[in-house]
């Protein structure tokens, strides 16, 4: 029965870890890939553009925008040329992350390449596909001109997700070796119906181990008064002996 109920325990301690690993989940600080991908590239007439940004990137890093603006044409104005990046709050409510003016009002010289690096910070609630809006507005030799197209870019890994799984992915393991232990020592297979039936069990044992505990010491009392009472009454009983025995003298 003790071994029984030293098992029970170290079973109750086992879970009682798990229960407070499922509860807590560690913040994770995996670093961005750095690389850069290329995610737009357009020939307008007059003007080409690229966009690169980071490939991949984490909550709470940063990701970098690259713009790469090429005029490929004589008269070529700019009224504007803006790029904004969005991405999704928990992976599901849009976000402005950033927006950026890169031109305007402005007359390009032909054959130039104009250049613009932007660092910009992701949220940590920020998961999932982020995306660019460009906002182009230009003139050819005072022929208008204007698109908005929008595009995916940098991806932000949900690193709390992939905790979870591997979490789950270790939790699993330990719990098919807490159900071979719990197969070996109680012939069961380790499901709450029969952890709380052992449970139940190991508090009823503990309570009858309380009530017996204190039955001994009473009965650690009861033997110790009897023990004085057999002890008085021999002493007694040879006193009488004694008295009776012993003649008294004649003084005649």
């Amino acid at each position: 029965m003790v071994k029984i109920l030293k098992k029970i325990k170290t079973l109750i301690a086992i879970f009682a870890v798990l229960s407070l690993t499922l509860a807590r989940i560690q913040d994770v600080t995996s670093q961005a890939t750095g690389d850069m991908l290329m995610f737009y590239s357009e020939d307008y007439p007059g003007i080409s553009i690229e966009v690169s940004a980071t490939a991949e990137t984490v909550p709470g890093e940063n990701m970098t925008l690259n713009v790469r603006i090429n005029c490929t044409a004589r008269g070529v104005s700019v009224d504007s040329i803006k790029i904004s990046v969005y991405g999704f709050k928990y992976g599901r409510e849009e976000l402005l992350l950033d927006s950026i003016s890169l031109m305007e009002n402005i007359s390009l010289i032909f054959d130039h390449i104009s250049q613009w690096n932007h660092t910009l910070n992701v949220p940590n609630d920020v998961w999932g596909a982020t995306y660019a809006e460009l906002h182009l507005k230009y003139s050819i030799m005072g022929d208008p001109s204007k698109d908005d197209p929008n595009f995916s870019i940098t991806i932000v890994r949900n690193v709390y997700l992939e905790e979870l799984e591997s979490m789950l992915q270790s939790l699993n393991q330990t719990y098919g070796l807490l159900n071979q232990t719990f197969w070996e020592c109680f012939q069961m297979n380790l499901t709450a119906e029969n952890f709380a039936l052992l449970n139940q069990t190991y508090w009823e044992l503990h309570e009858n181990y309380t009530s017996l505990k204190g039955s001994i010491g009473g009965f650690d009392t009861t033997r110790t008064a009897a023990i004085v009472l057999s002890v008085t009454t021999v002493f007694f009983a040879a006193t009488t002996v004694y008295l009776m025995m012993r003649k008294p003298k004649q003084y005649w």
